[in-house]
Parts: C-alpha cells; sequence; structure tokens
C-alpha cells in the first residue's frame, strides 16, 4: 500500500529488479566492450545521418531482423542441448551431460543475466535489444518518423545529433 509517495519495502525491490531487468546483460559485459558497442551504435547513427531516406529504410528494416544476445543465447542453447540428447540416445549416454551443462548455463542466465558464453559474445558484437533499439529509434527520429508527435506533445525539437541518440 502506498502512503503519500512512499511504497512499502517489497513493492521497492520488485520496481527496482523490474527497471534493473533490461540491463542485467550490460551490467555483466565489461567497461571496455559495453564502451565499444555504444560507441558503435553512436558512429552508425553518425554515418546514417548524412545518407538518403532509403538508406535509413534499409539499415531500419536490418536493425529489426538483427538477432540480439537473448535470442541467440537461447537458439545456441537449445540446438547444443537437442544435439547431446540425440547423441545421448544413438551413441552414448555421457553425452547427455552436454545438454545438462547447456541448460545449466541456460538457466544461470536467466536468474542473474549472465553465463560463460556471453563475455565472447559481447565481445564480437552482439548486442542486447535495448542497444538495437537505441540505434533504431534514434534512426526512426532522423527519418523524421517522430516530427508530428514530438511537436505535438512537448512543443520540443531535438536539434542535435547527441540529442537524438539520447532520445
Amino acid at each position: 500500500m502506498e502512503r503519500r509517495g512512499v511504497r512499502a519495502p517489497q513493492e521497492n525491490l520488485i520496481m527496482n529488479h523490474l527497471k534493473s531487468e533490461p540491463e542485467r546483460v550490460r551490467r555483466h559485459t565489461s567497461e571496455k566492450v559495453q564502451r565499444k558497442i555504444d560507441d558503435t551504435i553512436e558512429l552508425n547513427i553518425r554515418s546514417y545521418s548524412a545518407k538518403p531516406r532509403a538508406s535509413l529504410d534499409k539499415r531500419i528494416e536490418q536493425l529489426e531482423s538483427e538477432w540480439d544476445i537473448e535470442r541467440l543465447l537461447e537458439t545456441n542453447a537449445s540446438t547444443i542441448a537437442l544435439t547431446g540428447v540425440l547423441l545421448g540416445i544413438l551413441l552414448n549416454r555421457k553425452w547427455v551431460l552436454l545438454s545438462a551443462g547447456v541448460l545449466g548455463f541456460l538457466l544461470l542466465h536467466g536468474v542473474q543475466g549472465w553465463c560463460p558464453p556471453l563475455p565472447l559474445l559481447r565481445r564480437l558484437g552482439v548486442r542486447t535489444r535495448g542497444e538495437i533499439d537505441r540505434e533504431k529509434y534514434a534512426l526512426k527520429y532522423l527519418r523524421g518518423d517522430f516530427n508530428q508527435v514530438a511537436g505535438e506533445a512537448a512543443g520540443a525539437r531535438i536539434h542535435s545529433l547527441r540529442e537524438a541518440v539520447e532520445a
């Protein structure tokens, strides 16, 4: 129950968890790798800001079909787990341990936001859905998708590329 803007301790814990949920992978990514991913996003936005609308359209389509880290981990884990089960049935039961290991990694990732393949995949540039969306929506802004909404809602216009990235 809420009293004069003060939330119950349980509600604060839940709200803090929900706020931090999308950032779990970023929290488990080294600062150097995180900076590289963020710099790449900004560089992409800058390079596309000078390109024609058709280029923006094509890049936005690419971003909409880009696999995020969650999808990649889930797909790889299920593929390896199924392979382990199949090999366990056909060749040797010990292959089932492969399935158990990868499912343990997937559980660890689901609970903590980290698993052993995560650092490697992040170094390879695999992004979170939020990072992909940040680039996509900045490009949509540059394309003019939000001009009417921004003008009606706040009467404010974003004038700089930095503001577009942060928006």
